[in-house]
């Protein structure tokens, strides 16, 4: 993350993100694969020991596929960050960090025991997880577990800045995931 700074003087949260160039590596069609997708490649391998045999085709460090829109693609074509301008209200979804097995306290917020005379060694626990009726714990019941590593998608997010020379688009505000992981943009319309 960094910041610029608007018109007016005011400070502007933004993420800067290297998006592209994408290369369209396959359009797959009904009659062939039996559905209809754009597969797509990003992050170009250049040095040849890390390309596997069976990849050597392409040798890109991800490929994913999309379902939308195939016949606006053409395999070979390139796709650059100039299809975004400043001002487009773009929706971006990513994984977030993962953060291992975790508490009830770190994970859903519960505030623990009190700090007190008699608590000893339960500041962190989590407390009755029970009832009288169903004598049992009842699925869906907030408990630790792991925390983190979902796919989530934040809407309506502002283009600020297109940077064709390098590939960056600045986008306002804060993304899912961790540095150098897989973001996917679309355009709202």
């Amino acid at each position: 993350m960094s910041q610029i700074f608007d018109e007016k003087g005011k400070v502007v949260p933004i993420t800067l993100i290297e998006a592209g160039p994408c290369e369209v590596l396959q359009i797959k069609t009904k009659e062939k694969d039996g559905y209809e997708a754009v597969q797509i490649g990003f992050g170009k391998i250049t040095k040849r020991s890390r390309i596997k045999k069976s990849s050597a085709k392409k040798p890109f460090s991800w490929i994913r596929e999309f379902k939308n829109n195939i016949k606006d693609y053409k395999s070979g074509q390139k796709i650059l960050v100039s299809i975004f301008r400043e001002g487009d209200k773009v929706s971006i979804s990513g994984t977030t960090k993962g953060k291992g097995f975790q508490g009830g306290v770190k994970r859903w917020g519960f505030s623990g025991r009190g700090a007190s005379h008699g608590v000893k060694h339960e500041a962190r626990t989590l407390g009755s997880v029970g009832s009288s009726f169903p004598e049992r714990v009842v699925k869906g019941r907030k408990m630790p577990g792991r925390t983190g590593f979902e796919r989530i998608t934040i809407k309506n997010l502002k283009v600020t800045k297109v940077e064709e020379a390098n590939n960056i688009l600045a986008i306002r505000g804060a993304l899912p995931g961790r540095k150098k992981g897989l973001l996917e943009i679309k355009c709202i319309e």
